[in-house]
């Protein structure tokens, strides 16, 4: 086994379990995890989505050296688990996807097998490829011509004269390319199956708790390579000063420090950084987000280092909607003051 080729289990998905055999999988599920966690041995059916240890103990173990490992029990579980067809066990799969990724992909130029990490992506990615079927998943732009989206016109009608002679077809732009299955994980193909486990990620991310999202936006920070400090007063015009004055002071910073701050950089295709900023946008704008303050920190921590990564990397495409987010991230920082808030005063002005 290779490291650019590992060879994972089959990963074809199962049907959806139903309603009678749900509970005996849930409690599979509970027996499996509390033999390989036996600090998890009062969890239950009911507590398994609500533990608040259960969480941090197995992200914890994800995070050792040897966790990717072929014969990894808690991989073996997650996938496992995952192909239960059982949606909330599914959805706890999720959960710790920031993690596996994060992990998985910063260990890669390590070239150590992680066949263990792999068969759980490769299980996402064709939960995925089987949901689409062959499609891809594409969007409608509105005609920018009309005044409003109700008069476009959705599709021309013959014979009704010069009132539809202005009638245009919509214009369909594809978010993500159709997928085809893959049974293994190689060099050419590792961005774009953890995107697309990323894009099931931000597909039911209204259901994964804060903590997941938090150590998302942690692992975007390992990934970019950058600190991103030169960007943390961002201001449009100063962007120059800014670029300069930053090269300036990497080139002053020692070399442990500089070992450090690229230690676990990947390399950030399109793939990859598409489902990165849809996630990074809901962890700044989702519901209840000015609830919680460490996210917004974090999901702030994480565009101004993908921002810097982008210019570092002179990448065209990825500067302007990186620049938006962080733009973004500074006006729904706890504390900024709303632009569209009417001043509120004692004093009356005649």
């Amino acid at each position: 086994m290779s490291g650019d080729e590992a060879t994972t289990p089959s990963a074809k998905p199962k049907a959806s379990a139903t309603a009678t055999d749900s509970p005996l999988k849930m409690q599979t599920a509970v027996d499996s995890l509390s033999s390989i966690v036996p600090s998890l041995s009062k969890l239950t059916p009911a507590s398994l989505l609500t533990s608040p240890d259960l969480y941090s103990k197995i992200s914890a173990l994800l995070r050792q050296p040897n966790s990717g490992a072929g014969d990894n029990n808690l991989c073996r579980w997650l996938y496992d688990t995952f192909q239960s067809g059982v949606v909330d066990l599914q959805l706890l799969v999720l959960r710790f996807l920031p993690v596996i990724a994060g992990v998985y992909l910063s260990r890669v130029a390590d070239r150590k097998p992680q066949a263990g990490f792999e068969a759980v992506l490769l299980a996402l990615y064709a939960y995925e490829t089987t949901s689409r079927a062959g499609k891809p998943v594409s969007i409608t732009i509105p005609d920018l011509s009309q005044p409003s989206v109700y008069h476009e016109a959705t599709a021309k009608t013959p014979g009704k004269g010069p009132a539809n002679s202005a009638a245009t077809d919509p214009e369909i732009a594809v978010v993500s390319p159709a997928l085809e299955p893959h049974g293994t994980v190689r060099s050419t193909r590792r961005a774009r199956i953890v995107g697309v486990a990323l894009e099931l990620f931000y597909a039911k991310i209204g259901h994964m708790p804060v903590s997941s999202k938090t150590d998302f936006c942690e692992f975007c920070k390992v990934w970019a390579g950058q600190d991103g400090e030169m960007y943390k007063n961002f201001e449009e015009g100063e962007m120059c000063k800014k670029l300069e004055d930053g090269g300036a002071k990497e080139e002053e910073e020692g070399v442990v420090e500089k070992k450090n701050r690229v230690e676990g950089r990947v390399p950030l295709s399109w793939e990859l950084l598409q489902p990165v900023m849809r996630i990074l946008g809901h962890c700044l704008l989702g519901p209840n987000n000015n609830k919680h303050v460490e996210l917004c920190n974090k999901a702030n921590e994480a565009c101004r280092s993908l921002f810097s990564r982008s210019m570092h990397d002179v990448n065209p495409k990825a500067i302007l909607p990186m620049r938006s987010l962080l733009r973004l991230s500074k006006t729904v920082m706890p504390n900024h003051p709303d632009p569209t808030e009417l001043p509120f005063s004692d004093v009356i002005s005649l």
